[in-house]
């Protein structure tokens, strides 16, 4: 049988490993994320809509919410925050932006009980400190079917300044993660939005490459069908980028 809603994608990894940044390029770098993808927040979920969002509440109740007072949602009655944005990635799946696996300020509960939501995951591990023992602890806990719909994203590839820095990293954690997502991409985000029209330095940035294997990505047979056009969403958003910051149509 067909999917027969939105495909869900998680947003995940540790804190300060670029998740924010990454669903700011998928989402067409709009003001709004810099509140929604702030910190201390529970699970962000965002969805195609008119500009609304609501907190689901842990009692199984859902509350309006204001995004101006999104500071003041509370981590220990919040399940997640659900947001509704015009995006055209949000046309054909939604994004769910994780906190920080790591984060010392809260429990793991905050993002373990959202997780079975998502059909695959975007996982950012920062290059510097690539693939930690606390994220390979993590990953071992999810479903196996969900590793073939998942991408593991070395983020701020940029900051290992030579080329030996690079292939060593990038060898290390392809074996070390080897069957465990679909593709490993070294991507520098932050690159890729001051790329602006500049064709050499989009495709430098990794986030070209990034944007052909979200494409190439597959949750199942069952589910060919609707990813499919989330893929080409998701292409769209990623390469219409650097015309969005400036500007373009």
């Amino acid at each position: 049988m067909p999917l027969t809603r939105k495909p869900r994608i998680a947003i995940m990894g540790e804190f300060s490993s670029g998740k924010s940044t990454l669903c700011n390029v998928l989402m067409g770098a709009r003001p709004l994320l810099e509140k929604v993808t702030a910190t201390q927040l529970p699970p962000v979920w965002l969805s195609y809509g008119p500009d609304d969002a609501y907190t689901m509440g842990l009692d199984g109740h859902a509350y309006d919410l204001d995004l101006a007072e999104l500071d003041q949602v509370s981590l220990e009655t919040t399940e997640h925050v659900r947001v509704f944005m015009k995006s055209d990635i949000l046309r054909y799946c939604d994004l769910i932006d994780m906190p920080g696996i790591s984060d010392p300020s809260m429990s793991s509960e905050v993002w373990e009980r959202m997780a079975y939501l998502a059909d695959g995951v975007l996982w950012c591990t920062h290059a510097t400190q690539a693939w930690r023992q606390s994220e390979s602890g993590v990953w071992s806990t999810f479903p196996k079917e969900m590793r073939q719909n998942s991408l593991l994203l070395i983020t701020r590839f940029d900051k290992l300044v030579n080329e030996s820095d690079r292939s060593k990293v990038l060898k290390r954690v392809k074996q070390e993660t080897e069957g465990q997502f679909a593709e490993v991409y070294p991507v520098s985000l932050l690159q890729a939005m001051k790329a602006g029209e500049d064709e050499e330095k989009w495709a430098e940035s990794g986030a070209d490459a990034l944007a052909i294997s979200v494409g190439n990505v597959h949750l199942s047979t069952e589910k060919t069908s609707a990813i499919d056009f989330a893929a080409l969403a998701a292409i769209e958003a990623v390469t219409r980028l650097p015309l969005v910051l400036h500007g373009g149509s």
